[in-house]
């Protein structure tokens, strides 16, 4: 069968002006060809191949018009024609458009381009082995970098650049058989590309068309176009191939300068963190760990932005899957935090400021700082709650603290570290702890974890008490109570707080049986701190009230209640030589939480003590008050000494009217003692020489050896005053023999120590054996023999132990 005339297929009509054509195809001459293709597919080698011999000889003839009616006719074949032999006839096809894409005019460009748009649209009966799209990659991928002087035409280039990309990724993608578009060769030309279109996207917005060209240009955004096509191709991305894909994306950040302005760097990867695959997000979050490592030496502002791009991220990750990841992440962030502080302390990279050191300037690297505490947590915020739990502990068990387990650095500089490392490990547990729910105190502060909390609590640095203070009352507020008492005052209605007030459940009763004494003794030693400032003194308020409303039964309020009042003792009595703000401080906290208290309880004897001693002080001593004492201004007196009674909570009174309303009056009537086995001042060594010195001194006082007999002496006047000034010389000499004895337990070397100790062992060894030997052994007999029976006598006694009885006596 032979084939038609091709020439005569491929006649244009006249009219024709420059390069572009008025009507087009011979409609009926283009049906017969359409048919003979149908009809005997494997001639469309043969087709293909005279089309593209046309083409290539008007390009060069340039001969526009014909170019345009051999593309139209290549396009409705390819529309029409499905069979298995149409390989042969797409080799010539993409022959042709290869050719037009070579080419310099940008109409021609644009025309090879849509026909590749529409080819990569048709889906193929039969796979290609050997079919290549390298050139097209990287023809449409230098499209979009196009810089043609003519505006319009330069977006006509990068749109059709951009198209091009999306066919050959929409072409190849899914076809395991056909070129791996996934491979970093490919991927390193097709990603750049389009985030150059997304990047430039300020300039499209700049300009200003008219009203009526708006639609048009909205239509023509190689910005949104790129978009749409990236997002597409993250869409497609497997699992294996997320890596390939977002390591371009680094560079291109890294190479431009990207991060600083960060606002690119994050409007990218929430593109891709909407466009993946949920269950993929975690390789992201590695992908940019693994960068941010690699960035350790970079500029703050590079980590920074880098971190915030983390942060966003991690959140729209939380929502999918994390995976293992999570730790990681923390591990990751806090080991940057440490570098920082380093570099911020050393003022360089490497340790030591030399000739071509970079110097780091220190308020960049406080900014990378807060801006990794804040990543911390916004993506712990989305964590659940087992999690969060393990992040929390996590994070503690990395504070430095001095104890055996956890060795502090020494000098002036180790110091700083420690410090700073401390300080920046609290915020960032500030952060996760803030907004923390759980129903169960026992797990959302497990035991080891309060140890070390509350140990962080008597510093004497007093930004970490604070810190410490504020992560306790993030734990406690379970029904956000806590802005409520953000200022302490002593209102005269509480209902006016709309407080959210549950009965204690069994497992904060339990909780608070094991850990109360813990926590009232920690409260106690910081309202004692001498560096306390206002706002130590509005936490220790909102931690006392958060207790009172979240975890606080009967023995619980009447343990809240001693406390307050020994605090008030402790302003009273001064034993510490506080300022007088300290001490206004401590009577206003008295005033203020006993007055929320009283409320709570509703035991209208209670409210109305402590109604009449406010009134009394707001008329005699208005600095006794925190209307007074906790204002930007405090207006206190210059002289605490002699407050008169009518001043103060008595205990007395508050035992008797409490005792008569259920409340365990015995209890109430003890002052608070803090415990003294715990540690101190983060010191577990310090509290044990404490015991230790405990147990020297009671065994020296009690020793049988010290006791003498001491004739009466006649008791007058002289003596008692004797007695009253000697008293304070030997309360003096006392505390300064404690002192020295807990300095040597935490200075003297471990073999005075362990010498000292084996001593005083061998000593109570030895009163120990005369113990056992006085009960055991009876007491010899006057005359030095015991009398046994039948008349023998036998000068040593026989233990009941070593005593044998006959066998009738054996039941």
């Amino acid at each position: 069968m032979g084939g038609p005339n091709l020439p005569l297929l491929c006649e244009a009509s006249q009219g024709r002006v420059g390069w572009y054509r008025k009507d087009g195809l011979v409609k009926t001459n283009m049906e017969k060809l359409t048919f003979y293709a149908l009809s005997a597919p494997e001639k469309l080698d043969r087709i293909g191949a005279y089309l593209s011999e046309r083409l290539i000889r008007d390009v060069g003839r340039h001969r526009y018009g014909y170019v345009c009616i051999a593309m139209e006719a290549l396009d409705q074949l390819l529309m029409a024609c499905h069979c298995q032999s149409i390989n042969l006839f797409v080799e010539s096809f993409l022959k042709m458009v290869a050719k037009l894409l070579e080419s310099e005019k940008p109409n021609l460009q644009i025309l090879g381009t849509n026909s590749f748009v529409k080819f990569a649209n048709i889906e193929e009966d039969t796979p290609s082995y050997h079919r290549s799209y390298d050139f097209f990659v990287s023809r449409f991928s230098e499209m979009c970098h196009s810089s043609h002087e003519d505006l319009e035409i330069k977006t006509k280039i990068r749109m059709s650049g951009i198209k091009g990309l999306q066919g050959v990724v929409r072409k190849t993608v899914n076809d395991e058989l056909q070129a791996n578009i996934w491979d970093p060769q490919h991927m390193d030309k097709i990603v750049p590309s389009l985030l150059f279109n997304l990047q430039h996207v300020e300039e499209a917005e700049s300009r200003s068309p008219s009203p009526l060209q708006a639609p048009e240009k909205e239509k023509e955004n190689p910005a949104e176009l790129a978009e749409r096509c990236l997002r597409e191709l993250l869409g497609r991305a497997a699992f294996g191939n997320i890596k390939n894909a977002i390591k371009p994306v680094l560079i291109h950040l890294d190479n431009h300068s990207l991060w600083e302005p960060k606002v690119f760097a994050i409007r990218c990867f929430k593109i891709i963190m909407y466009s993946i695959q949920p269950q993929h997000s975690h390789l992201v979050i590695q992908q940019l760990l693994s960068h941010l490592d690699a960035n350790s030496r970079s500029a703050a502002t590079v980590r920074a932005g880098i971190v915030e791009v983390l942060s966003e991220a991690a959140v729209i990750a939380a929502t999918g899957s994390v995976g293992p990841t999570v730790l990681e992440m923390f591990n990751t962030l806090l080991r940057q935090l440490r570098l920082s502080i380093d570099y911020a302390l050393t003022g360089s990279y490497d340790g030591a400021i030399s000739l071509g050191t970079k110097i780091i300037k220190e308020h960049e690297e406080r900014m990378f700082q807060e801006a990794v505490i804040k990543t911390i947590g916004s993506f712990a915020s989305t964590l659940p709650t087992y999690q969060r739990s393990e992040v929390i502990l996590f994070i503690m068990s990395k504070v430095p603290l001095p104890s055996l387990h956890h060795p502090m650095e020494t000098g002036r500089t180790g110091e700083n570290r420690n410090r700073l490392t401390q300080i920046m490990l609290l915020k960032s547990l500030l952060q996760v702890s803030t907004g923390f729910q759980s129903n169960n105190m026992m797990s959302a502060l497990p035991s080891n974890f309060l140890d070390r909390l509350l140990s962080t609590a008597l510093m004497e640095d007093a930004e970490i008490r604070l810190f410490v203070l504020e992560i306790l009352i993030s734990f406690i507020d379970r029904h956000g109570n806590r802005h409520k008492f953000s200022t302490i005052s002593t209102l005269s209605d509480i209902s006016v707080l709309k407080l959210k007030v549950d009965k204690c459940s069994r497992q904060d009763t339990i909780f608070m049986k094991k850990h109360s004494q813990q926590l009232y003794r920690h409260i106690y030693l910081s309202c004692k701190e001498e560096t306390n400032i206002r706002k130590h003194y509005e936490a220790l308020y909102g931690l006392l009230a958060l207790i009172s409303i979240e975890l606080a039964n009967e023995e619980v309020v009447v343990d809240l209640i001693r406390l307050v009042l020994a605090v008030q003792d402790v302003a009273q009595v001064n034993e510490e030589n506080l300022p007088v703000y300290n001490r206004c401080a401590l009577y206003a906290l008295g005033a203020a939480y006993l007055n929320l208290i009283s409320q709570l309880t509703t035991v209208p004897a209670f409210c109305q003590h402590i109604h009449e001693v406010i009134e009394t002080r707001k008329k005699e001593a208005p600095y006794m008050l925190p209307e007074d004492v906790f204002v930007e201004r405090p207006r206190l007196t210059h002289n605490l000494d002699g407050v008169v009674i009518e001043l103060l909570f008595r205990q007395s009174k508050i035992s008797e009217v409490l005792g008569g309303s259920g409340y365990n009056a015995d209890r109430l009537c003890v002052p608070y003692i803090p415990q003294l086995t715990d540690e101190d001042r983060l010191s577990k060594r310090k509290s044990i020489g404490e015991t230790i010195s405990l147990q020297v001194e009671v065994e020296s006082r009690n020793s049988p050896e010290k006791e003498e007999r001491v004739p009466a002496e006649e008791i007058t006047y002289e003596t008692l005053k004797k007695a009253i000034v000697d008293s304070v010389a030997v309360e003096e000499q006392e505390r300064e023999r404690r002192r020295q004895v807990v300095e040597k337990f935490q200075k003297a070397p471990f073999e005075e120590i362990a010498a000292h100790c084996g001593a005083r062992a061998s000593l109570l060894q030895s009163k120990l054996n005369q113990i056992f030997e006085i009960t055991i052994r009876p007491p010899p007999s006057p005359s030095g023999t015991i009398t046994a029976a039948y008349g023998q006598p036998q000068n040593h006694s026989i233990p009941v132990y070593e005593m044998k009885f006959p066998d009738l006596c054996v039941y």
